[in-house]
């Protein structure tokens, strides 16, 4: 096992630009798609907790770029843990292009998010929950 959550994508034709390579903004959609699949394939009771009062707000995300791709380009998105506090995640992704000639490291981005509970007009920091915290550390410690 790898200490990361892999999420393979495909490019399309939708995702570039006139030029013929990735619109940078799908890369941070990517990263949004990774940390859900990771919810729907390893902490199903946390979706049923996001569909009660918990919310999970993106703080802060970025992205560095390596290396151009374009459509039909199969990539690994590869989501790390690094950093868990009371209230608050930090995660790693790197972007991997994989093809014939092996995998290359197109790109790196990180994404910081806070759970948060209550009503849209009075939502406030809460504690993560301790179902989600026991994957996160399963996920930190596969390799």
């Amino acid at each position: 096992m790898q200490p990361y959550y892999e999420y393979r994508h495909l490019v399309g034709f939708e995702e570039t630009n006139l030029v013929g390579n990735v619109y940078y903004v799908n890369y941070l959609r990517w990263q949004g798609r990774c940390r859900e699949m990771f919810l729907r394939d390893r902490a199903r009771d946390v979706l049923d907790d996001i569909r009660g009062d918990l919310k999970l707000f993106t703080l802060r995300c970025d992205c560095e770029f390596f290396a151009e791709i374009t459509a039909f380009d199969e990539l690994s998105i590869r989501m790390r843990l690094e950093e868990v506090t009371q209230t608050q995640i930090g995660f790693a992704f790197d972007y991997v292009r994989l093809g014939s000639e092996g995998e290359r490291l197109v790109a790196r981005g990180r994404q910081r998010v806070v759970c948060m509970r209550g009503p849209n007009n009075d939502t406030r920091p809460t504690h993560i929950p301790d179902s989600l915290r026991q994957v996160l550390a399963a996920v930190a410690s596969e390799g």
